[in-house]
């Protein structure tokens, strides 16, 4: 049973005929309206389409999806059908590694994305021994905490957060149990975002991304912790908008 696209599928703002696609997979507990500002940002030639997971804001009621894998194959299968026009994949820490797992997939099938940005994120290679997932909800809040997570403004409100630690919950599982399977390197293009404070991802581990891609590959390197995309904003929109036109060519 193929999923119906409209339950995975986000568009926050009109874009021009012949926009290229930029799908955009959000962080472990995010969701869609994560990328609203991106969205709005980057106007209407690019073709924003944020990706909700189950078991949060409108799909709270559905079970979520805690491995990656799993959850590459579902996002694959719905993005295939988008795949027929020019796309690329944006994704934010956990959501940089879904995006690389829905990349390998998508090349297999022969409609490979353009692009892969991947941000937030050490590779997939690089393995971490983490067990976040295994905390109590206090043990969790306070590693959110410590991120300066999801968004200062929401981690002051006790309730809600509470209310979105099940989906935190299961997508730290995905995270922190993921385990990259060695197979033949990505043909995409890469381009890695980083900020030099981030408790998650070194610069070595960051730069390792290269091993995983035979395309062109290009490491961004921000000042800030691990949401340096909100301090960034303008920048990081720059470089989007400029690989997706082009000037980052695909040459070896």
């Amino acid at each position: 049973m193929t999923d119906d696209p409209d339950r995975w599928l986000r568009r926050y703002h009109d874009a021009d005929e012949g926009a290229v696609q930029l799908f955009c997979l959000p962080h472990a507990g995010g969701s869609a309206s994560f990328y609203h500002p991106m969205s709005a940002g980057l106007g209407r030639a690019v073709d924003v389409v944020a990706v909700q997971y189950p078991g949060r804001q409108d799909r709270r009621a559905e079970p979520g999806i805690d491995s990656l894998p799993v959850l590459a194959d579902r996002l694959a299968e719905v993005l295939a059908g988008r795949a027929g026009r020019p796309y690329a994949l944006f994704g934010h820490s956990m959501g940089a590694t879904l995006a690389f797992e829905v990349a390998t997939r998508l090349e297999r099938a022969g409609t490979g994305p353009r692009h892969l940005f991947a941000s937030g994120r050490r590779a997939p290679a690089c393995r971490r021994d983490e067990s976040v997932h295994l905390l109590d909800d206090d043990g969790m809040l306070a590693e959110l905490r410590r991120l300066g997570g999801t968004d200062a403004a929401v981690l002051g409100d006790e309730e809600i957060l509470r209310m979105a630690l099940p989906a935190i919950r299961n997508d730290y599982t995905a995270a922190e149990t993921y385990v990259h399977a060695p197979g033949p390197k990505l043909r995409t293009p890469v381009t890695v975002l980083t900020g030099d404070a981030d408790p998650k991802t070194t610069l070595a581990e960051a730069r390792a991304w290269q091993d995983h891609t035979d395309g062109e590959f290009e490491l961004k390197v921000f000042r800030g912790g691990h949401f340096f995309l909100a301090d960034h904003q303008a920048e990081v929109l720059r470089l989007i908008s400029a690989r997706l036109a082009g000037t980052f060519t695909g040459h070896h």
